[in-house]
């Protein structure tokens, strides 16, 4: 049986004291890492050399996944993947872009509206076979999310292709982003009798101008504001008539500039808003 020398033995403690770890040594002596670790082992390690230790085995993983694992699911696990457009995957992909995230772990998305959230989960389970539960977050915000990275890869492809698609789609397609759009970004101001609309993209608030124009609805884009903007009680009309928010998405009464106070539909607030037009003039109504 070889027996490891003493000088030998020495020459790997000195190393493990300067810092280096177990596969260093064995690049220096040429000695097999058991037998290493069998003379280092009670010489304690430093905060450093556990974090480069934690830092080399994290990057290891990573390089792993991304050569190995890159738009996969764990062993036994596969993610369906249509290939044609459809309702379904329209209202999936456009609720995950407004009010959602999506990266290469997965998909997550965010509201407080409870019928919304259901929603999203019966269709992603219909047509992905997957489930989620609802996680409570601040502010009475809740999130559902998926984590598999075949899902992640597949939406965010989907989300860039639709951007293109809808603007040829059918019109119950094109119903579909928009009542996605308004239910995650949009929001009913009484006193000044608009729907606003919010986001970042200045380009897609210039395709949902463009797909509000197509059902003969006006708008306008604040660029300052980063909105879009429906007023004027005919144009009001056709959004409640042709697109409108969906039932049971309610606005936050909770909110301290609520007008409010209660969490009222916004379909509700919208029939208000038009009905209000026709008792302008009239007494006791403000």
């Amino acid at each position: 049986m070889y027996k490891t020398s003493p000088l030998l033995i020495e020459k790997c403690r000195i190393l493990r004291k300067k810092g280096f770890t177990l596969g260093e040594i064995v690049g220096v002596t040429k000695l097999p890492k058991t037998t290493i670790y069998g003379h280092v082992q009670d010489i304690p390690l430093s905060l450093e050399l556990k974090e480069r230790i934690k830092g080399e085995a994290t990057k290891r993983i990573n390089d792993y996944i991304r050569k190995y694992r890159k738009g996969k699911c764990m062993f036994g696990r596969v993610v369906p993947k249509p290939e044609f457009w459809s309702q379904e995957l329209i209202f999936i992909t456009s609720h995950f872009m407004f009010d959602g995230l999506i990266k290469h772990g997965g998909c997550e998305y965010y509201n407080r509206n409870n019928c919304l959230l259901q929603e999203m989960r019966k269709r992603m389970q219909g047509l992905f076979a997957l489930r989620s539960r609802i996680y409570k977050r601040d502010f009475g915000v809740k999130q559902i999310r998926y984590y598999y990275v075949e899902l992640g890869d597949y939406m965010k492809k989907k989300a860039s292709e639709l951007l293109n698609y809808i603007e040829t789609s059918l019109p119950a397609e094109k119903k579909i982003f928009l009542e996605s759009f308004f239910d995650d970004e949009g929001s009913v101001h009484f006193k000044k009798k608009i729907i606003r609309g919010y986001q970042h993209n200045l380009e897609i608030l210039k395709l949902v101008q463009k797909l509000l124009k197509d059902f003969d609805i006006e708008s306008r884009i604040d660029e300052k504001y980063k909105e879009i903007i429906i007023s004027r009680k005919p144009n009001l009309i056709k959004f409640r008539n042709k697109i409108n928010f969906s039932k049971g998405v309610k606005v936050n009464g909770k909110r301290k500039n609520s007008t409010w106070k209660q969490d009222l539909e916004k379909r509700e607030i919208l029939e208000i808003i038009i009905a209000s037009y026709k008792a302008i003039g009239t007494p006791g109504v403000h």
